[in-house]
Formats: C-alpha cells, sequence, structure tokens
C-alpha cells in the first residue's frame, strides 16, 4: 500500500518500497472510470524507426512485449477497413542538427537524438511494419509530442475524430508527450498496453501508471481490436 506520511503537521508524499510495475498492476486491478470510446478515432504510431526498434542494430532501441508490431500492423489494418485514418511519425533531423533546438545539447555522439539524420538507417522505419504508403499519413516531427508542430490537429479536424489510439514508444517520453497533448486538445485518448515500449522497466510502468491516471484509457490491445471489429467496414 502507499503511506501517507506526517510531516510538520501536514501530509507529505505517498510513499512505498514496491517496484513501479506493482503499482501499475495495482491501479490496472482497480482502474479509474474511463474516458472510452468516441465515435471516431485516428490512430497515431510514433516513432516506431530502427533507431527505437532494432536493439540488434543500435543501442538506443529496446523492446517490451515482442509482439508488438505485429498488434501495430492489426490495428492499422482495422483502422483502415474502418475508413478512420492512420499516422506513422518519425524523427529525423538536417546534418547540423539545429532543427532538434535545445534539446540536442547535452550530448554529441553518434547514438544522439540530433544524430538521427534524414535518409540514415537510424530513421527508417521498421521492416516490420505494414505501412499503407498510399493511404496512411507520414508526419516527421521534431520534439516528443506527435502534435507538436506537425499537421496532426488539422487532420484531427478534417478527420471530424474525436479519440486518438497512440502506440510506439517511447512510454515515458513521445507517447506521454503525445497522450498529454491529446488530452490537452480534448480527445479521449487510449493506450494499448501491448502496443507502448520503453528502454527501462521502471519507467515505463511508472509512465503507464501515470498515464492512466491521469490522461488516457490505459487497456489491453485486445479491447481495441474487439472495438474495431464492432465497426462496420469501409474500404
Amino acid at each position: 500500500m502507499l503511506d501517507l506520511v506526517r510531516k510538520n503537521g501536514a501530509w507529505d508524499m505517498e510513499r512505498t518500497d514496491r517496484t513501479a510495475k506493482e503499482l501499475y498492476l495495482e491501479i490496472k486491478a482497480n482502474p479509474r472510470p474511463r474516458f472510452g470510446f468516441g465515435d471516431k478515432a485516428i490512430l497515431v504510431n510514433v516513432d516506431l524507426q530502427k533507431v527505437y526498434t532494432r536493439p540488434d542494430l543500435f543501442v538506443t532501441a529496446y523492446e517490451t512485449d515482442p509482439r508488438q508490431k505485429e498488434y501495430v500492423n492489426r490495428l492499422s489494418a482495422g483502422f483502415r477497413r474502418a475508413g478512420w485514418p492512420v499516422v506513422w511519425t518519425y524523427v529525423a533531423y538536417m546534418e547540423s542538427g539545429e532543427d532538434c533546438g535545445i534539446w540536442g545539447t547535452r550530448s554529441d555522439t553518434p547514438d544522439s537524438l540530433q544524430n538521427i539524420k534524414h535518409g540514415s538507417e537510424r530513421a527508417e522505419f521498421d521492416d516490420r511494419l505494414e505501412i499503407d504508403r498510399e493511404r496512411d499519413v507520414i508526419y516527421c516531427k521534431k520534439m516528443p509530442s506527435a502534435f507538436f508542430e506537425t499537421r496532426l490537429q488539422s487532420l484531427c479536424v478534417w478527420h471530424r475524430v474525436d479519440t486518438v489510439v497512440l502506440t510506439g514508444g517511447s512510454t515515458s517520453g513521445c507517447i506521454r508527450a503525445s497522450a498529454v497533448e491529446s488530452l490537452s486538445r480534448g480527445y479521449r485518448t487510449i493506450v494499448p498496453e501491448e502496443c507502448v515500449a520503453d528502454k527501462h522497466e521502471s519507467v515505463h510502468y511508472a509512465n503507464l501508471m501515470d498515464l492512466a491516471i491521469k490522461y488516457a484509457d490505459v487497456i489491453s490491445v485486445a479491447e481495441v481490436f474487439a472495438w474495431l471489429d464492432t465497426l462496420p467496414a469501409k474500404d
């Protein structure tokens, strides 16, 4: 249990010796009321590029659920079948790295963020992804949120969506940033647990917990599949 600590007559922060995963599983077992699914959704697959999905090639990559890409492909197919938009984002920067801004100033190694260059293998989408390059929308983003200085908001308005489903990574970085901004823009926000990943277990589960408490419905991908199966096909 989380324990409130009394300090100088006031309640201090909650303290616990349990892991972030244990705390998340407790929240999962006792879920908050949901925002729920709306009438129309957009699928935003965030930064599923080799620099983050191929641990065999890059030290910056990670894997949480080995079936993540399979689930994302199935979600994407379901959204297309419903006639709903599918978006893929990736990060890449110019040779100077100046379009990475202050975010790229903490380090400058071959593995640094600003050194994900346009046209490089690090910027390429994972080969296991099934991207329809005629129908799907692809955005290059520069900052954590998929909304920041991309055309995602305009796309949401054009399609009259009220729900954003997020997949990709990292859970603690670009997924969290995109979820917070999605909620801030008035969208019901869904995060299928098996479809997001992070390099570190602790921050992955800590952010899933925080997202579930505050910003999004963190649910099983099976529940999203079941929802999609109720929709009429329009493709």
